[in-house]
């Protein structure tokens, strides 16, 4: 029986490190997949959908950092709310991630690019107070409403039905929901004795 030589490269365990090479496909283009979309509309939709997946990042990020810097006699309920929020904003983003992949283009990723894309204003790095961080995030997701419903009527103008249905279905009704949650915790009523009661 003869017997290989094995090369001495491949017997041992070393990891093939610092490898480099160019892109496979650059951001901004989009590549034509066989989902019965032209790859213009793709490519329209993919560029919403990456503004939209910018500020959806931005969003989720502030529910994290109001999460850890919240502070007050509603610190228990609102640290609980905003991590929950961030949660679901964080499902929101896989999936219009998962949806630009699926129109043949490149989502955005890295947080530099997101800094750069969103249209939701910079908070401060410091700690502010709660009326404040909720309406931050009120206006943020106003912000978000109003980009996904306009791009909801071009997808759906384009025939875009898997983009339409993501926008309307997952996007919009989240953030309805979300903003009514925060809306209430800034509702001025009595905490203890009711206004009739004086």
């Amino acid at each position: 029986m003869k017997t290989q030589k094995r090369n001495k490269q491949h017997d041992e365990a070393t990891p093939l490190i610092e490898q480099r090479a160019a892109e496979i496909q650059a951001f901004g283009r989009a590549v034509k997949l066989p989902i019965a979309l032209s790859k213009k509309v793709c490519a329209r939709s993919a560029d919403n959908l990456n503004q939209l997946l910018a500020d959806t990042i931005t969003l989720r990020d502030l529910y994290k950092k109001h999460h850890w810097q919240v502070a007050g006699h509603t610190f228990y309920q609102l640290h609980l709310l905003f991590d929950k929020h961030f949660k679901e904003q964080n499902e929101l983003v896989d999936t219009i991630a998962e949806r630009i992949q699926s129109l043949g283009a490149m989502s955005i990723a890295m947080a530099a690019d997101v800094a750069e894309t969103t249209m939701i204003p910079r908070p401060p790095r410091g700690r502010e107070e709660v009326p404040v961080q909720i309406s931050r995030l009120l206006h943020a997701h106003e912000m978000i409403l109003l980009e996904a419903r306009s791009m909801a009527r071009q997808a759906s103008k384009d025939g875009d039905d898997g983009t339409n249905d993501l926008l309307v279905s997952d996007i919009i009704r989240t953030n309805e929901l979300q903003v009514w949650f925060l809306s209430e915790h800034v509702v001025d009523v009595p905490l203890v004795r009711a206004d009739g009661n004086k």
